[in-house]
């Protein structure tokens, strides 16, 4: 796949996923969390397993140390973030959602540091003080001062969320990046049907809360997009794009969600774009573009590395 695909196709997803925050706010409120998660996983599964079938020839079969890898990234990426996600859209409004997403690359680039040992140069660290200064004056609405007075449950739920995808993305490296390594596909359709079994455990406990008349249909619309769109193609999209770049190059892309997010959010649900948001934004987006910019030197050395291994893929 030539790397001008792989950048678009990671574009895309940032615009997916920064969709996932206005569907998640039109449905929440009409469908419990585990309930909506799980709907959201198996619309997904619906779709991924013909695909799979029909790319490959056959239904996805991992190895046993894949199929542990698979619930791992459900488990954390699925499961975990998607509870903080839709519970954080029932407190904040999905632009500010967005932003304190802004934080993934960060998290992931800390990580990345502390698992494989990946020295960070002084330039990405400056990076990450800034992103975070940025995410602070979003949480703040533009008083860093009063930050303490102003983090809510919602914003931490968000905060827990960007600390799992950053698990995530490591998990996946390790699967995607082994000796034998399964296709994309594969992997994000067993990780998706993990999910959606896991969710579907709270299923149960929340009958009595809602009925399906009450639903109405741009809540089951939302579902269907959470489902095919920021899941089934989202999620490979992503994987795929994890098995071209390292993580940290990968995960900076993230930090389009939140433009998409705040975008979508003023356009479709009318929600206030504040000043602070904006310059917060800005200065987060500078931050994490900082953490993941490479000297020209750098940029040589990685080019060459890249053409041989289209060229190895391409024999």
């Amino acid at each position: 796949m030539p790397m001008t695909s792989t950048y678009l196709r990671l574009i895309g997803v940032a615009a997916l996923w920064g969709g996932t925050f206005i569907a998640g706010r039109i449905a929440a409120p009409q469908v419990p969390h585990f309930t909506l998660a799980a709907l959201r996983f198996w619309s997904a599964a619906l779709v991924l397993l013909p695909v799979a079938y029909l790319v490959d020839g056959r239904l996805p079969r991992l190895g046993r140390r894949d199929v542990l890898y698979a619930a791992l990234l459900a488990v954390f990426g699925l499961v975990i973030y998607n509870l903080f996600f839709l519970g954080a859209l029932e407190l904040i409004p999905a632009s500010r959602t967005a932003l304190v997403v802004a934080l993934n690359p960060i998290l992931t680039a800390i990580a990345m540091a502390v698992v494989f040992r990946e020295r960070l140069a002084p330039h990405r660290w400056m990076g990450i003080f800034l992103a975070l200064l940025g995410v602070c004056t979003v949480l703040a609405k533009g008083d860093v001062t009063l930050l303490l007075q102003r983090v809510g449950a919602g914003e931490l739920l968000m905060l827990g969320g960007a600390a799992c995808w950053a698990v995530y993305t490591i998990v996946s490296r390790l699967a995607l990046q082994s000796a034998t390594p399964p296709s994309p596909l594969a992997l994000t359709t067993v990780t998706t049907l993990w999910g959606a079994v896991m969710l579907s455990i709270g299923i149960p406990s929340e009958w009595s809360a809602w009925h399906v008349t009450d639903v109405t249909a741009s809540a089951w619309s939302s579902i269907v997009y959470l489902g095919v769109g920021g899941t089934a193609l989202g999620f490979f999209w992503y994987a795929q794009a994890l098995t071209r770049l390292p993580a940290a190059r990968a995960a900076v892309f993230n930090n389009l969600v939140p433009v998409f997010g705040v975008l979508f959010g003023t356009l479709l649900l009318d929600e206030p774009l504040s000043a602070s948001m904006v310059v917060g934004g800005l200065i987060a987006l500078a931050g994490v573009s900082l953490t993941n910019w490479t000297p020209s030197a750098a940029r040589v050395e990685a080019s060459t590395e890249q053409r041989a291994l289209d060229q190895r893929d391409a024999q």
